[in-house]
């Protein structure tokens, strides 16, 4: 239960969705920053995506302590102490001496991330009712979607702009306004709501989670570099017992009756293995797209920031108008059906973007992209849309927040490791060929190969989750 808040006013709905949007515009600026970032700090590509991933993995790793911390000491505190260590994180960032500083900088902002996120779902489910509750809970779902092709839009304005001389360190000083105004309106516009049973943090969860995304994170990005070496050999099938060790840890805090970060009787749900490998499949997929495409542009087609984040224009309003109609169309045609429409959508763009920039190279613009980008956009949004509602379809309303808790876990480890993985691919094609748009199109390519999986996957449990 929740102890009783007071009604959240608009000024309030504004003041939480900005702290939405800078976490998770944070996961795109710095694509379109990448190239200048390594010619300033001297990084190497695996460096730089590590700086993407570092991110992702403590957001996702945190997350659920995050909000277990909220419910037991209050949603708005943690809120904005979550806003003051991405703020002072975001300065860290900006201001940067070395690619190490800047790596351990990004990792802090995935746990002020972490520590924002999770209060504003919870805060706008106690503090809101009927109409108002389903126009902000749409409003959190559109931004939520939006951010990723707005980032990349803003942080070529910032790079190209070069506001007094910053250059790429714009993208990350940018927060700094944004977290000071919400500091300073949060505490009279947002209420307070704690819940009235008090819950304990799963550390050891936690850390064995971490152990072993760290475990796999560090030999993608790094085990191609040194030719795959004992040491990232040992890692990556140390993955195995650490997982092995994190189910015994959640079944024992299970027993207990206590609050697992990942509670296995949630697990055994067909909906959330199902959602565990969408996220897994679509969303790694995702960031490494953005990842991969906002790279070839400024580092094998040359060109600005700003010609690089307006590349996704269109992709940003195709998603946008498809999230209107997700609800829509999932209603009408079931949730996998909305689900396996994405898929048919995307896929094809996909193939046909690979083939733009194999065939069109170097004359890539915005006009060579818009068709297959109208289509991935699209797709997309479709995609995005039916992720919570497949995943928590056979969740128990008392349940609702763990299982969200754990989608979205798994959601920002894919985020955080998509990068690494087809980043990975991508250079070590370029390697080997020394040619950008062949690495471009085969990485594209490993990404159509992961939504293909992805469809495999639905059609298996399609008579599994037939009542959606």
């Amino acid at each position: 239960m929740t102890t009783t808040a007071k009604t959240l006013s608009r000024a309030g709905l504004i003041i939480l969705m900005a702290g939405q949007l800078l976490p998770l515009i944070d996961f795109s600026i710095v694509n379109v920053a990448l190239a200048s970032i390594a010619e300033s700090l001297h990084a190497s590509h695996i460096q730089l995506e590590l700086m993407v991933a570092a991110y992702g993995v403590s957001f996702a790793v945190c997350l659920a302590m995050g909000g277990r911390l909220g419910d037991n000491f209050g949603r708005r505190r943690l809120f904005i102490l979550g806003v003051w260590v991405f703020g002072i994180a975001s300065l860290a960032c900006g201001i940067a001496s070395s690619i190490n500083g800047l790596l351990f900088a990004r990792a802090v902002q995935g746990v002020g991330a972490a520590m924002i996120v999770p209060q504003i779902l919870a805060t706008l489910h106690v503090t809101l009712t009927g109409r108002r509750h389903s126009f902000a809970i749409g409003l959190y779902g559109a931004i939520g979607g939006l951010a990723f092709v707005l980032g990349q839009v803003l942080g070529g304005f910032l790079v190209s702009g070069d506001v007094a001389g910053l250059g790429w360190r714009s993208v990350f000083l940018i927060n700094i306004p944004v977290c000071l105004g919400i500091l300073i309106f949060a505490r009279v516009w947002v209420p307070e709501s704690r819940s009235e049973h008090p819950a304990n943090v799963d550390w050891p969860g936690t850390f064995v989670l971490a152990a072993a995304l760290l475990c796999l994170l560090i030999p993608v990005s790094l085990g191609p570099e040194y030719h795959w070496s004992w040491p990232f050999i040992v890692m990556l099938l140390g993955v195995i017992p650490l997982l092995y060790a994190f189910w015994n840890i959640e079944k024992h805090q299970e027993n207990r009756q206590r609050f697992p970060l990942m509670p296995p009787r949630l697990l055994r749900l067909h909906s959330i293995q199902f959602g565990f490998i969408l996220a897994i499949f679509m969303f790694a997929s995702w960031s490494g797209f953005m990842f991969s495409v906002a790279l070839t542009f400024q580092s094998g087609l040359g060109k600005s920031p700003l010609e690089s984040g307006n590349a996704f224009i269109m992709l940003g309003m195709a998603y946008f108008v498809g999230s209107l109609f997700t609800a829509r169309i999932s209603n009408r045609i079931g949730k996998l059906n909305t689900l396996f429409l994405g898929c048919a959508l995307q896929i094809p763009g996909l193939l046909g973007l690979a083939w733009t920039f194999y065939h069109f190279w170097p004359n890539i613009g915005i006009t060579t992209l818009l068709p297959t980008t109208l289509f991935i956009g699209l797709g997309q949004s479709f995609i995005v849309g039916s992720f919570f509602r497949i995943g928590l379809s056979e969740v128990a309303s008392k349940d609702a927040g763990a299982g969200s808790a754990m989608l979205t876990t798994i959601q920002q480890a894919a985020f955080g490791l998509g990068s690494a993985l087809l980043g990975s691919i991508a250079y070590q094609i370029f390697d080997i060929t020394q040619s950008h748009k062949i690495a471009i199109s085969t990485t594209l390519c490993a990404e159509v190969c992961l939504m293909g999986t992805l469809v495999i996957f639905g059609l298996i449990y399609r008579r599994k989750l037939h009542h959606i």
